[in-house]
């Protein structure tokens, strides 16, 4: 942007005015597209097509931790002894 030296220069009060009148002026604007909606609603009425999995049933099996495994103190996630960094801290490869 090009800057014209030659005119003249604003004091630092109307610079203050008209930053507030303009700031007052975008926030009016950005809130008067805003309508208040329900965020449950519009997702209940919003339907994938192939998504209805009422019907079904999931089933997962859990199993314990394995002698061979150990919860890392960071991330909470089961790992394989193998990707223990810190064995006093307890904590896996990725957190170290």
């Amino acid at each position: 942007m090009a800057t014209d030296y030659d005119a003249p220069r604003k004091n630092e009060e109307d610079q203050s005015e008209e930053s507030i009148e303009e700031l007052k002026a975008r926030r009016h604007d950005k809130n008067s597209g805003k309508v208040d909606e329900d965020e449950t609603e519009a997702a209940e009425s919003f339907e994938l097509p192939g998504a209805d999995l009422s019907h079904e049933e999931l089933a997962v099996e859990v199993k314990p931790k394995q002698d061979d495994e150990f919860t890392c103190m960071s991330c909470f996630l089961v790992h394989h002894r193998s990707q223990l960094a810190d064995e006093k801290k307890m904590i896996c490869r990725d957190c170290a």
